[in-house]
């Protein structure tokens, strides 16, 4: 006679593979191989990092503010809470720099007397922690060899200054430059005279609106700015919050 068995009672082989099969269908790892979830992480974060190169390379950058010749459009000095600001590389891809644009251009190599500016040190926990940042991903600008001005005429275009109002003309017409700023410890609300000058064609004619106070297009020996040199357009303040909000164009 054939004796009946009841179930086998699972061993220990049995109770692994269970939990083994169990730990699949729930997306753990195998017992004993590396965690997928920190490869997963660590891919995030290689991500991440290319992404911010790519679009501090291509398409938008933070900028400190090293200097008061944009006053007071833009905040810089030694010991202050220096302005942030988001520059767009995108736009001048598919168009070009036009008059009231602030722009960010590299140093052209005939400026014999450039503004010798620095970033300024980050202040603040929100400034300090965008700087490490920064650092870390390439996306803070140094501003040694990198200068923020606004453009005041294009090529083929006469400026000249100053008509009877102390007013840059351009093709002989008087700008509305709200924007201008004359810093007291100047002592003058006074623009210095210089022109007319026509721009060449691929050229910018850029100053700052601390019209006293700005190494610029002004200078002798510097002139016009190459188009070829603008790195891209000053759009927003992004630091300190309380100044947070977008960069215009004036009355051009």
């Amino acid at each position: 006679m054939t004796r009946e068995t009841g179930p086998r009672e699972p061993d220990a082989v049995d109770i692994a593979e269970s939990a083994s099969r169990q730990a699949r269908r729930d997306g753990a790892p195998p017992a004993g191989r590396p965690g997928r979830s920190v490869w997963r992480g660590a891919r995030a974060v290689l991500v991440v990092a290319v992404l911010a190169v790519l679009i501090s390379a291509f398409v938008a950058r933070m900028y400190a503010i090293p200097s008061g010749s944009m006053e007071q459009t833009l905040h810089g000095c030694p010991g202050c809470d220096n302005d942030r600001v988001l520059v767009d590389k995108l736009t001048y891809r598919f168009a070009d720099p036009a008059p009231g644009d602030v722009v960010v251009f590299a140093l052209p190599p005939t400026w014999t007397n450039p503004e010798l500016e620095q970033t300024p040190p980050p202040s603040g926990p929100v400034g300090l922690v965008l700087a490490r940042l920064g650092a870390l991903l390439g996306v803070q600008a140094v501003g040694e060899t990198d200068m923020i001005k606004r453009v005041i005429a294009v090529g083929g275009q006469t400026v000249a200054c100053c008509d009877v109002r102390n007013r840059v003309t351009v093709d002989g017409r008087p700008l509305d430059e709200p924007y201008v700023y004359y810093a007291p410890e100047f002592g003058t609300s006074k623009q210095t005279p210089f022109g007319p000058v026509r721009v060449p064609d691929g050229q910018l004619w850029v100053m700052g609106d601390s019209r006293n106070n700005s190494v610029d297009s002004r200078a002798p020996g510097d002139g016009p700015v190459p188009v070829a040199a603008v790195i891209g357009k000053a759009r927003l303040i992004v630091l300190p919050l309380g100044r947070f909000g977008p960069i215009g164009n004036g009355g051009n």
